[in-house]
């Protein structure tokens, strides 16, 4: 087996597919929240979906897998073979901690930030139904990049919290000193958007990157 690309290219990624629907998820949730007036208590249910759709559907990308490799990834202090095994005990393991992390997230969203009434409430489900849709096309795009190698089942594990973790501080960053009024809105919500798109291109060149070419 050869080596990927050595050379760590971000820009192919930019304007690839996935990222401008991306780009086009966090336009509306923009364009909604203007028009409603929303303050950054409802983005953080939002983007507290959108973290979620992102583990369900690595989860799916771990099950997918044809071929991995499993260098420098260990269980329980083990390395371990690529198999089928291996495969679904990734998948248990990153399905119950991520599961967790968002359950505690969510009880603290539950006691801090409210969705009052309707119309903020459908909103909010509206801007998450198009991350949803948004990541499970992002999935089935870069489905087949998976099937051309050999990817590292480790490095995908871990991706998605190298994902959400910068988009989380930002909205946590922007509940905390307040989210009211036109300006600091449109400031988190573009700033969200750039820490979105940015980690999604760098989590998708990172694993062209490391993946190795089938023979």
């Amino acid at each position: 087996m050869q080596q990927a690309g050595s050379t760590f290219s971000p820009g192919e990624f930019i304007g690839n597919r996935s990222t401008l629907v991306l780009l086009l998820s966090n336009l509306l949730t923009i364009v909604m929240a203007l028009m409603q007036g929303w303050d950054v208590s409802i983005l953080m249910w939002i983007y507290w979906g959108q973290s979620v759709v992102i583990g369900y559907f690595n989860v799916h990308r771990i099950m997918d897998l044809d071929q991995f490799s499993t260098q420098g990834f260990r269980i329980n202090n083990q390395a371990v073979e690529p198999t089928r095994e291996t495969q679904r005990k990734t998948a248990v393991f990153f399905a119950m901690h991520y599961g967790i992390f968002h359950l505690v997230y969510f009880f603290f969203l539950f006691k801090d930030a409210s969705l009052d009434g309707s119309v903020s409430f459908l909103g909010a489900g509206v801007c998450v139904l198009a991350f949803y849709l948004n990541h499970r096309f992002s999935w089935r795009y870069n489905r087949a990049r998976d099937r051309e190698r050999v990817p590292n089942i480790g490095n995908i594990m871990f991706f998605p919290y190298l994902r959400i973790i910068p988009m989380h501080l930002t909205i946590l960053f922007g509940g905390f000193l307040g989210g009211h009024g036109t300006f600091p809105l449109l400031f988190f919500l573009l700033l969200k958007t750039a820490a979105d798109v940015a980690m999604h291109v760098i989590e998708h060149a990172m694993a062209n990157r490391v993946q190795r070419q089938l023979p």
